[in-house]
């Protein structure tokens, strides 16, 4: 792993907060310099702790006690102050905007020597290892759909469910309301999105459900919960029954 000193002023202290969480970025710039330059920067007002060049250079920017600016308002598992409690990383990708592409093998096994370094040194469960679009589903939507989360978890950092299809559940799109809704959103919660249980497939659980999708389905975006997307849920959520 290469390692660089790119320090940035914008961090503070943890407000008290254990580290419990990993959140995974991509800069959405249309280059890696401009990126680091930028989470260096005192006007720009965010940082990473680390940011991650597609050749696999490791920046490293704030230190780990210290609370980085990254991920802006957003929650996980009833955690509304996610910067205090997390360790940021920006993998250096032009994102959505730029040109979204695959995340190189040299970035990804950088990724992973890195990630396991942190959660190595921090009491990180594998169910807190998540993307800015899992704290921030209505804001945000990276490190996105190209990002292989399936061999993150195969390399021990987070969780991928094997089977996922569970014909005994409806599908549910925008629109629809009632007892059934309400349980999926509950479904959703319990997993860790701040989403509340109205009982409507309102605006906001249509993208919590995609930000599902984007890390567990992407190769299905509609937002919309059909079998499949249900039962990849209720799949994770039988994996994490014994675990923090």
């Amino acid at each position: 792993m290469r390692l660089a000193y790119r320090p940035s002023p914008n961090h503070e202290d943890r407000r008290g907060q254990p580290v419990s969480m990993l959140v995974l970025h991509y800069t959405g710039m249309e280059s890696g310099l401009a990126a680091v330059d930028w989470l260096a920067n005192p006007a720009s007002r965010v940082s990473a702790h680390y940011t991650i060049d597609e050749d696999g250079t490791v920046y490293i920017q704030v230190p780990e006690d210290r609370r980085a600016w990254h991920a802006g308002v957003s929650s996980w598992r009833g955690v509304t102050d996610v910067n205090s409690a997390s360790i940021g990383i920006e993998l250096v990708n032009p994102g959505h905007e730029f040109g979204y592409r695959p995340f190189p093998e040299a970035q990804m096994d950088a990724l992973i020597e890195l990630a396991r370094g942190i959660v190595g040194r921090h009491p990180i469960p594998p169910r807190n290892i998540v993307g800015h679009s899992d704290v921030a589903p209505g804001r945000k939507q990276d490190p996105g759909e190209l990002f292989d989360w399936r061999r993150l978890a195969e390399a021990g950092l987070g969780l991928w469910p094997e089977e996922g299809w569970d014909g005994n559940h409806a599908p549910l799109e925008p629109g629809d309301a009632g007892e059934a809704v309400r349980g999926y959103q509950a479904l959703l919660a319990a997993w860790g999105y701040g989403l509340a249980e109205t009982g409507v497939f309102d605006a906001e659980t249509e993208a919590v459900t995609l930000a599902f999708q984007r890390r567990f389905r992407p190769q299905d975006l509609s937002g919309h919960a059909d079998a499949q997307t249900q039962g990849l849920l209720l799949a994770l959520l039988g994996m994490v029954g014994a675990q923090a």
